[in-house]
């Protein structure tokens, strides 16, 4: 128990001695080649979802989002459950989870450790934690996998999910969690249903809303600022 607690502070602590820097303003083309992630993000995380409902725990494996996001074909009884519970098709989730959205790591990064960024993250590790460290670890955890998944400049839901540091739960009992998702969905959503609530629509919107509000940095936002009026852009 605890060498999975240690394996995830260690990851939080080591990603945000190397993010430093960059929230001090570093530019962004030297720090994509200052950070160097493990080969290997995802740590003991054969598992990224464990449904806990009650006193009943059934885990899905990587193999088994892997399959389903690949071919469609649902191999495992807690997916199933999931994608049934989810408010959407199996499809839709499939084509949800394997969209990809550009982002600069550094941007991302800036989001993840600034306040409304630590809200973000606390929000979503309610109830979807590390199995079990739970809440303890909860934000640095979420927060690895996103930045590690965003270091090749792109992010998707099976990227983010294929980094978790470490094994997730899914809690929905002692009536302290409820197993239900603050979702980042713009109103897309339709509210009163699973859509607004479950894991697997939350991991669907999750990359756009990390795209949504990455922080861009001082070089990004000039080269998107329009020219002066009555200057001609050169492009």
């Amino acid at each position: 128990m605890a060498t999975v607690d240690f394996e995830v502070l260690w990851s939080a602590v080591v990603l945000k001695r190397l993010l430093a820097p960059l929230l001090l303003g570093a530019v962004a083309t030297a720090t994509a080649t200052a950070i160097t992630l493990p080969a290997a993000a995802a740590v003991d995380n054969d598992l990224p979802v464990r449904w806990n409902t009650g006193g009943a725990v059934w885990s899905t494996n990587q193999d088994a989002f892997a399959t389903f996001l690949s071919t469609g074909e649902v191999t495992d009884r807690g997916l199933k459950d999931g994608l049934a519970r989810s408010g959407w098709t199996a499809e839709e989730i499939r084509a949800g989870m394997t969209k990809t959205y550009d982002v600069n790591l550094v941007g991302v990064a800036r989001f993840l450790y600034s306040d409304a960024g630590v809200k973000f993250l606390k929000q979503a590790t309610l109830s979807y934690f590390p199995y079990w460290s739970m809440n303890t670890y909860a934000v640095p955890a979420l927060r690895s996998a996103i930045v590690a998944d965003a270091a090749d400049g792109s992010i998707s839901s099976a990227g983010i999910m294929k980094a978790l540091p470490t094994d997730f739960r899914l809690a929905d009992f002692c009536n302290t969690y409820t197993g239900r998702q603050n979702i980042c969905s713009e109103g897309r959503c339709q509210e009163g249903s699973a859509q607004c609530t479950s894991l697997l629509s939350w991991y669907v919107f999750l990359p756009a809303c990390i795209q949504a509000n990455q922080i861009a940095t001082p070089a990004a936002a000039a080269a998107t600022t329009p020219p002066p009026s009555g200057v001609r852009a050169l492009w």
